[in-house]
C-alpha cells in the first residue's frame, strides 16, 4: 500500500542521514587531525639554540633535530625553560599536552615548556635570561592564550637553571638546559589552544602530592623538578629571590 511504501521511504531516508552524518564525522575528525599534525611538523622547522654544558650558545638547529635520537643515541643540547604559574590562592596551573604533540603527547606538565628561537633575535638575548623570558611570553600566548600585552618580561621571576636528558619514546627525546620561571598573577586571559593543549587544572599545595600519584602519564622535567624543589619552592613563593640561582646549572635525573 502507498501507506507502507511511505514507512519504507521514510526508513531507507534516516538510514542514509545516519551514514552520511557518520561519513561527515569522520571525514571531520581525519582533518582535523590533518590540520593538527601539519602544525606540530611545521613547529618542527623552528630553530632552537644549541649550547655546550655551561649553557653557551654554540649553534643553532631545527627543533626536529634538536628532538629526534640520532644514531649514537643522543639528542643535541639546546635551550628550553619552564614557566610555573601561581595564582592569589597559591595553586599551580597544569596542563595535559594534546595527543598531537610528537613528544610526550597526553603527559601532565607544568604551566608552559618551550624554547627561545634562534630565528628570533630579541629571544637570544642573554642578559637576565630576557630573551628566555620574551620567548615564555610568545609560547604562554600560543598554548595558553594569554594575551602578551598581559605580562611584562619582569613578572617572570627567573630562579635557576636545570639540565636534563629524556627520551619520548625510540625516535624522539628531550636534553636541555631548562630555565625555570615563577609567575604568580591573577588576573590573567586563559583560553587554550587545543592542538597545543588538552586540559588544564588549577592544583593546590594540598592536592599535589596525590596528584602526582595518581595521574597516569607525566613529562619527565616536570616530575624532576616536582622531585628537586618544587614543593620547597611553592612552600616559599614569598621568598623565591632568596633562592635564586644564576650561577649552576642542575644536573636532574629521573
Amino acid at each position: 500500500s502507498a501507506g507502507d511504501w511511505l514507512v519504507m521511504i521514510r526508513g531507507a531516508y534516516r538510514n542514509l542521514s545516519d551514514i552520511m552524518h557518520k561519513m561527515i564525522t569522520l571525514v571531520e575528525k581525519d582533518y582535523g587531525t590533518m590540520q593538527v599534525t601539519q602544525l606540530q611538523k611545521a613547529a618542527l622547522q623552528e630553530r632552537c639554540i644549541l649550547v655546550d654544558k655551561l649553557d653557551k650558545p654554540v649553534g643553532e638547529a631545527t627543533k626536529q633535530v634538536c628532538h629526534e635520537i640520532n644514531t649514537e643515541g643522543c639528542v643535541p643540547l639546546h635551550r628550553a625553560f619552564s614557566v610555573f604559574l601561581f595564582n592569589s590562592k597559591k595553586e599551580l596551573l597544569l596542563q595535559k599536552r594534546s595527543s598531537a604533540k610528537i613528544t610526550f603527547p597526553n603527559c601532565y606538565t607544568n604551566t608552559c615548556c618551550s624554547h627561545p628561537l634562534a630565528e628570533i633575535p630579541n629571544e637570544i638575548e642573554e642578559e637576565d635570561a630576557i630573551g628566555v623570558r620574551r620567548a615564555a611570553i610568545r609560547r604562554l600566548g600560543y598554548e595558553l592564550g594569554i594575551p602578551s600585552d598581559e605580562i611584562k618580561p619582569s613578572d617572570l621571576f627567573y630562579l635557576t637553571r636545570i639540565c636534563y636528558q629524556a627520551p619520548s619514546n625510540n625516535r624522539w627525546g628531550e636534553h636541555e638546559i631548562d630555565y625555570i620561571l615563577f609567575l604568580q598573577r591573577d588576573d590573567l586571559t586563559i583560553n587554550p589552544n587545543p592542538d597545543e593543549v588538552s586540559e588544564i587544572q588549577w592544583v593546590s599545595r594540598s592536592e599535589i602530592e596525590n596528584f602526582m600519584k595518581t595521574i597516569p602519564l607525566m613529562t619527565p622535567w616536570f616530575r624532576m623538578i616536582y622531585n628537586f624543589k618544587l614543593l620547597h619552592w611553592w612552600d616559599n613563593l614569598h621568598a623565591l629571590a632568596e633562592m635564586q640561582d644564576h650561577q649552576n646549572i642542575i644536573l636532574l635525573t629521573d
